[in-house]
């Protein structure tokens, strides 16, 4: 993890559930003598969150609907503090602002960028839902108020398009595209993850997520190089474009299409444990 990820040390659970007594329902004593919860179920890891949250970034009044995306805070966190590495190489002194693309009803993004950097953020989504209770999340934490907006995409076809008005400029773009070419695939992960869990296909993802959150036509290669594509119009009011990029293999084909717009770019790369990670930015000179 980046250096400056405060999820860096094992979960100190003693505080957590202080934060959050719900979580100590879920705690045990694992196999190694170490107290964890069972990651394969999605209400412990709901009140993980919550603790997270609420300990760490005096979130104290964070939900979300049954069945969405619960998202990993470390990871998320780690995307935030490398985006600040990528800021810092311009030595820029204004206030910071930033545009969550696909905030989802989780708005996790922007409350990390918040909280951790006291950046200025929009966030953007197409599902009425997931804008309805992203507002509701911010309305509940009036820590939350002051810097984050929540606007609602009405073009399904367009990504920037609609939710950057005229006369705003960000230092940064983000995203968490969909990784799934169809349902059909986003399913088929789904029982892959379960299995690894030690789980049955009955006994629900731990992450969730609905069909917008997990899965589009053509997948994240396609609907990154739609991104791209559509960034040229936007050169003047976004500093750096970046998105997660889950497939490794996507990235030749991302690379082909930035270079034909004459593009910057990079891949900043990132690791969680075993997991590795990255996200490609890029920006016109």
């Amino acid at each position: 993890m980046h250096p400056k990820n405060i999820h860096n040390q094992p979960y100190n659970f003693e505080a957590l559930t202080g934060s959050n007594p719900e979580l100590s329902k879920f705690v045990f004593t694992n196999q190694y003598g170490t107290r964890s919860i069972d990651f394969g179920d999605p209400v412990a890891v709901l009140q993980l969150n919550k603790a997270l949250l609420n300990y760490h970034y005096q979130v104290q009044n964070w939900s979300i609907p049954k069945n969405y995306l619960c998202p990993p805070i470390p990871g998320r966190a780690d995307y935030i503090h490398h985006l600040a590495d990528l800021l810092a190489e311009e030595k820029q002194e204004e206030k910071v602002n930033g545009i969550d693309i696909g905030v989802g009803a989780n708005v996790i993004y922007p409350i990390l960028a918040s909280r951790i950097y006291d950046w200025k953020m929009i966030g953007t989504d197409i599902e009425k839902t997931s804008i309805a209770e992203a507002k509701s999340n911010i309305k509940a934490n009036p820590n939350l108020k002051e810097n984050i907006e929540i606007r609602h995409q009405e073009d399904r076809g367009s990504i920037f398009k609609g939710v950057i008005q005229k006369g705003e400029y960000y230092q940064f773009s983000m995203c968490n595209p969909p990784f799934h070419a169809s349902e059909k695939e986003a399913t088929k992960a789904s029982l892959r993850k379960l299995k690894n869990l030690g789980k049955n296909a009955g006994s629900g993802l731990n992450f969730g997520g609905q069909a917008s959150e997990l899965w589009c036509n053509g997948g994240e290669a396609l609907f990154l190089k739609r991104m791209i594509k559509e960034s040229v119009h936007f050169k003047s009011q976004v500093g750096w474009f970046t998105s997660l990029v889950s497939k490794k293999e996507n990235l030749p084909k991302l690379f082909k299409q930035l270079k034909k717009l004459k593009a910057d770019y990079k891949i900043v790369e990132m690791g969680q444990g075993n997991k590795k990670s990255r996200f490609i930015a890029w920006r016109f000179e």
